[in-house]
């Protein structure tokens, strides 16, 4: 048995890094020349403004009474610049949006495991082919771009990650912190001769990027009066920054101008997944080489209904995939094109001459031509000849610099689906040899399973068949064929109701197994507990409203007092925007950290324990909760007692056998049941330990929040493993469909891993696989801890020896 663990531990490990080197290698090629439009550019310097976090409804709907909450953008669009809609692709999360933006290529999928804090390669930039930029910000942006570029021309400015709080007073400060830096540094330029000298120079940026939308937007929602205020603020200072660059520059008109966002927020303020809310951003753009506003008669070709909500029926509207602002920008100012950009410059914007634009243009095709033919010689060098299969859509490089747009956007298009091809191009090789593997290790599993299951050994032959030979009660077909609607994938994973209608089934156990006339009162305790417990699958994953009063009530059910103060005093203290109580942090640390220990104090006796586990472990859960999910710790507890003591009056009435293939069906159910009712994508849930934004120490919090009900049920688990005297071995044996199913459904999963979509989507796949695949393992590691908790005491001190006289 140790063998046969160690080797499934290897196997499985080696098949869970397998859809790293499969599915999430980055994409990027390198060694490109880059390439520039030949042609003088129309202006020396350009300001990008993003506004992390800003919708495009929030900045382009007009006020009641008919005027907007940003004038100075608004009268921008209406008299000297051009407008539109900026597409962002899922993630939308900050990082990803401002790699678009200012390398023109959607995230790399190999910084899944990076938490946007560092380049998982490098890469090229706008801001890497300027003479100079200038950058404000905040620490978690800036810096990559400053990693990635050549050189020192790179600067910034930002401010402590400390500030980036959502419990602030005003996270609008950030934006203030952001416009007052431009401002004195343009001041010392004045008297600075040679910072004056570079700034006078082509080829530069400046860079502000303004975090107080977005941080105000996580606090206190995109409608709230914090969010709504913060963009006239951005509105005010923007047109106070355009004021003082004119100035310095003396209004020499080679200035232009980019103000956008790197992603919007939904209602209840999160964002990184696909709605419109999140994917849908504002593009202003003006100044040198930008086209005026264009006033239009007939109808736009679009059908969303947005021109008509924000009043700009009469304003041709040019929107854009996000990653087209890149080359727009470097257009502009006369710098080669991102190496890896995948962006499609927007003509539209350019006011420029026809030439211009042809080069433009032509120089964009080549420079996406560039990668695809660096992608397969890379990909050729690597393959055996005979075994190389070339892209097989032909490519045409245009003729000369003056050949129609229309071919070159043709030749972009081909490029790029070229590069997929190449990137992907040993994914299928890979995918069949991951799954020889599985079906390798299935076949041992079942092997394993013939030997060492002695009723199998002399009943070679399908459960049902097996039933029916041994004159099985009815209820028997149920229990033993239950495992496959709930755990085959379709079904549980992605439909969650289905786990209601399971725990609903659940709920008739006891009368159809004969032991309500036995146990009333337990059995009616049962059915109320599974039916109270099949409510959760059916909440929301996302997008719930915080209810405090909800999380209050069940702490008040549990006199669990220190959870009733903690979470009311931090509710007030953040809509009182006095931050975090040092006080409330240190006892919620405490809490979280004691959990595993207190228990360990109490006494062993089972109810005891148990109590004592579920009451420390549910006091963390509630500090991490912030609405109905608070409910679901003492629901479960209470079914899992219940499921105790129903247990043990089985076992008196039906033996301890014939209870072995129920006991493992409900632990496996209730195991994957569990996940459904946790919110982990509400930053919201871990505001009693931290309001600063730090991805990892957030991410380890949510992920303690999906494992603490797998302990409460593994400590039931271990419970009536001792109460029945059932032997840790059944988990194996009890019931073979399961130990062959997590042998083999990981196969169906790992087709269904995605490299593409939200953190949500990527992250939903890959966990899906791996649970499947580990799900085994996963709970003998758990019932190692479940049984340290359950059966384990700690001494603090002894008493000393006594000696009678």
């Amino acid at each position: 048995m140790i063998t046969f663990l160690l080797v499934g531990l290897t196997i499985h490990v080696v098949f869970f890094l397998s859809i790293f080197d499969i599915y999430f290698t980055s994409p990027l090629v390198h060694g490109m020349t880059p390439q520039a439009t030949p042609l003088a550019p129309p202006a020396s310097r350009l300001v990008l403004v993003v506004a992390d976090g800003l919708r495009a409804d929030s900045l382009f709907t007009l006020l009641p009474n008919g005027s907007s909450r940003a004038p100075f953008l608004r009268s921008v669009m209406e008299e000297r610049g051009t407008w539109g809609v900026s597409h962002t692709h899922v993630p939308t999360e900050s990082r990803p949006g401002h790699v678009a933006l200012i390398a023109g290529f959607y995230e790399d999928v190999s910084a899944v495991a990076k938490g946007w804090k560092e380049n998982p390669v490098e890469f090229d930039s706008v801001f890497n082919e300027t003479k100079h930029t200038w950058c404000w910000g905040s620490p978690d942006i800036l810096p990559m771009f400053a990693k990635g570029a050549s050189g020192d021309h790179v600067y910034t400015h930002t401010y402590p990650a400390e500030e980036e709080d959502f419990a602030s007073t005003d996270a609008s400060r950030l934006d203030t912190w952001v416009f007052t830096q431009v401002k004195s540094f343009f001041q010392s330029a004045k008297s600075n001769s040679s910072l004056r000298a570079s700034l006078l120079e082509g080829e530069n940026i400046f860079f502000l990027h303004l975090l107080g939308i977005d941080t105000n937007g996580h606090a206190h929602r995109p409608m709230s009066r914090e969010y709504l205020e913060n963009i006239g603020l951005v509105d005010s200072g923007v047109a106070e920054l355009v004021s003082m660059v004119e100035d310095f520059f003396g209004h020499d008109g080679r200035t232009a101008y980019v103000f956008t966002s790197d992603h919007g927020m939904t209602n209840w303020g999160s964002h990184g997944a696909g709605h419109p809310s999140e994917t849908l951003t504002p593009l202003v753009v003006w100044g040198a080489g930008v086209h005026n506003a264009h006033i239009v008669t007939e109808p736009q070709p679009f059908n969303d209904g947005y021109l008509q909500d924000w009043k700009l029926e009469h304003l041709r509207r040019v929107d854009v995939n996000q990653a087209d602002i890149a080359p727009l920008m470097a257009s502009l100012i006369g710098v080669p094109f991102p190496v890896n950009s995948v962006g499609v410059l927007p003509l539209l914007y350019l006011n420029n001459s026809d030439q211009f634009k042809a080069e433009s243009m032509y120089t964009n095709a080549i420079q996406v031509l560039e990668q695809y033919k660096m992608k397969m010689a890379q990909k050729k060098e690597t393959t055996l000849s005979f075994l190389f299969t070339p892209y097989h859509t032909p490519f045409h490089s245009p003729s000369s610099v003056y050949c129609q747009i229309s071919l070159c956007r043709s030749l972009i298009s081909s490029a790029l689906e070229g590069l997929v091809y190449y990137h992907t191009y040993d994914r299928f090789f890979l995918g069949c040899s991951v799954v020889l593997g599985f079906v390798g290790w299935t076949s041992y599993v079942v092997l394993v399973i013939l030997k060492t299951h002695a009723g199998l050994n002399r009943h070679p032959m399908v459960i049902t068949v097996f039933l029916l030979i041994q004159r099985s009660p009815i209820t028997y077909y149920i229990y033993c064929l239950l495992p496959v609607p709930v755990w085959y994938s379709v079904v549980s994973f992605f439909h969650r109701a289905m786990l209601t209608v399971g725990l609903a089934v659940l709920s008739l156990w006891p009368f159809l197994s004969g032991l309500f006339g036995k146990a009333k009162f337990r059995s009616l305790s049962w059915c109320l507990g599974c039916l109270c417990l099949a409510a959760f699958p059916l909440m929301p994953v996302v997008g719930r409203e915080p209810n405090i009063h909800l999380v209050m009530l069940c702490v008040l059910m549990l006199h669990v007092a220190v959870c009733a103060y903690m979470p009311s005093l931090t509710h007030l203290s953040l809509q009182q925007k006095q931050g975090l109580p040092l006080l409330n942090q240190i006892i919620s640390w405490t809490t979280l950290a004691s959990s595993m220990l207190v228990p360990l104090l109490s006494s062993t006796r089972l109810f005891h324990r148990l109590l004592s586990i579920f009451l420390s472990l549910t006091a963390t859960y509630l500090l991490l909760s912030t609405g109905s999910e608070a409910l679901f710790p003492p629901v479960l507890s209470w079914l899992m007692f219940v499921w105790i003591n129903i247990e043990q009056e089985a076992m008196l009435a039906q033996g301890v056998s014939s209870r072995q293939e129920v006991f493992f069906i409900i632990t496996a159910f209730f195991g994957t049941g569990n996940i459904a009712s946790i919110n982990s994508f509400d930053p919201a849930s871990v505001y009693c330990f931290l309001t600063v934004f730090n991805p990892f120490i957030m991410g380890g919090l949510m992920m303690w929040k999906v494992i603490i009900p797998f302990i409460i049920v593994m400590c039931t688990f271990e419970t009536i493993q001792v109460a029945t005297q059932l032997s840790s071995r059944s988990i194996m044996n009890v019931n073979p469909t399961q130990s062959i199913y997590n042998s083999s459904s990981p196969q169906h999963f790992f087709f269904l891993v995605q490299d593409y979509g939200s953190w949500l989507d990527i992250g939903t796949s890959i966990s899906h696989y791996v649970i499947v695949m580990s799900m085994t393992i996963f709970l003998m590691l758990l019932s190692v801890v479940t049984h340290i908790l359950t059966s384990q005491r700690l001494i603090l001190w002894r008493r000393s020896k006594m000696h009678f006289p």
